[in-house]
């Protein structure tokens, strides 16, 4: 098939929902919300990854600010780096991959200093016109640098912001009569993260709570002002329990639950487009008030405004779960699994990893198994590369296994 550039032009939105694999399934579910930029609610590392995408509560590394930066005051090395990588929808296309930078700076004992870049490539489109003619190539992607910083208040208890300037570079009008232009936002991330030792019968854990609301900011434009989206602004609750089984073996199970403050949709249920042109205009109607909202009344509505009521606003929250074992801070077996309502898009995966641990020197990979055979995420595999210095030590709470030393 060799689509009219009219076609492809059109076709160019729906193929960048899809790369990002957030609109895998159920793409025509009314009850689905969509966003801009949505690689900036996936995980950059192959630990979160491994875990279900879980890390609000997980013992902090060189990738905490993507997850809560009010971990980043707990961080013991004077500084690290990570780089990670991940081939995307490799089931579809072999030129698409996300690519992640990041690394922190300690300053004093309680305070830390991040910075991180996420970088999205979306392959080559080729435009073809009405008969077959070569209209050239096109190279969409997107990218966000974020700056953050992090302090505990105390030896239980730290706060942190973080400020993301976005760019995506996924149209262009290929000779049509159209103004189209790379989206820029800026946003910003507020985070709190607290840990403390308990001891239950003959036990002693580390429990430990984080809560994030992460990219809020400007919403984003591709063409005219008026018809900019919102950034997936995001809440993130959640729970990190950690056991030292003995001298050589600690385990974590951390649940993190997500939720999009962003407007949902307006759909009459069980309508079929189409058949009633009154109901038609008026879903229109509604929903262009709702895409006129600022962000800040998009957040505090995003509670109350899903048609179904209540029961489909429990359906919008996203649930993260992960177990963590580690051999003499050396060796790491990670399993976890994701959870979307099949109404909100229905993505569910188990995830797997492994990782190792050598005085400065760390390796995670990751490998997702999606709830379908055809699901476009098969195959998906992230690696990460981590520098941890310490003077040499190996020391997994400076890194990313252990629990945080107060």
């Amino acid at each position: 098939m060799n689509p009219s550039s009219s076609i492809v032009r059109r076709a160019l939105v729906p193929v960048v929902v899809l790369g990002t694999a957030l609109a895998a399934s159920a793409q025509q579910n009314p009850n689905t919300i969509t966003t801009a930029v949505p690689i900036l609610t996936i995980s950059p590392d192959s630990r979160g990854a491994a875990l279900g995408d879980a890390g609000a509560a997980t013992s902090p590394d060189a990738n905490a600010a993507f997850y809560n930066p009010g971990k980043l005051g707990f961080l013991t090395d004077p500084y690290g780096v990570s780089a990670s990588y991940s081939p995307w929808l490799r089931a579809i296309t072999d030129d698409m991959g996300l690519a992640g930078l990041s690394g922190y700076k300690k300053f004093g004992q309680r305070g830390a200093l991040s910075a991180s870049l996420m970088y999205f490539d979306l392959g080559t489109i080729n435009f073809r016109g009405d008969r077959n003619e070569d209209n050239g190539n096109f190279n969409p992607k997107e990218y966000a640098f974020s700056v953050a910083y992090g302090q505990q208040l105390s030896d239980k208890f730290g706060v942190g912001v973080a400020a993301r300037y976005i760019r995506s570079n996924l149209s262009v009008a290929n000779g049509a009569n159209v103004d189209t232009r790379p989206g820029n936002a800026a946003a910003v991330d507020l985070g709190v993260y607290y840990n403390t030792d308990l001891t239950v019968g003959a036990s002693e854990y580390n429990l430990a709570l984080g809560a994030a609301i992460t990219n809020i900011g400007n919403k984003i434009a591709y063409t005219q002002a008026d018809q900019a989206d919102f950034l997936p602004t995001n809440l993130r609750l959640g729970t990190a329990i950690t056991r030292e089984l003995d001298a050589y073996n600690k385990i974590t199970l951390t649940v993190d639950a997500n939720k999009l403050l962003v407007p949902t949709p307006y759909y009459v249920d069980g309508y079929l487009t189409g058949s009633d042109a009154n109901i038609d205009q008026q879903i229109k109607d509604k929903n262009a008030e709702i895409a006129r909202k600022s962000t800040i009344s998009g957040m505090l509505g995003s509670f109350s405004d899903a048609p179904g009521g209540f029961k489909e606003e429990l359906r919008e929250i996203n649930l993260s779960a992960g177990a963590e074992y580690w051999y003499n801070d050396l060796l790491a077996a990670r399993v976890g699994y994701f959870y979307e309502n099949p109404k909100k898009g229905d993505r569910q995966y188990l995830s797997l990893g492994l990782g190792l641990r050598y005085q400065v020197f760390g390796v995670d990979a990751a490998y997702l198994v999606p709830n379908s055979r055809n699901n476009p995420l098969a195959n998906t595999v992230r690696v990460s590369l981590h520098f941890n210095f310490n003077n040499g030590q190996n020391n997994a709470s400076s890194g990313d296994a252990g629990v945080p030393v107060n």
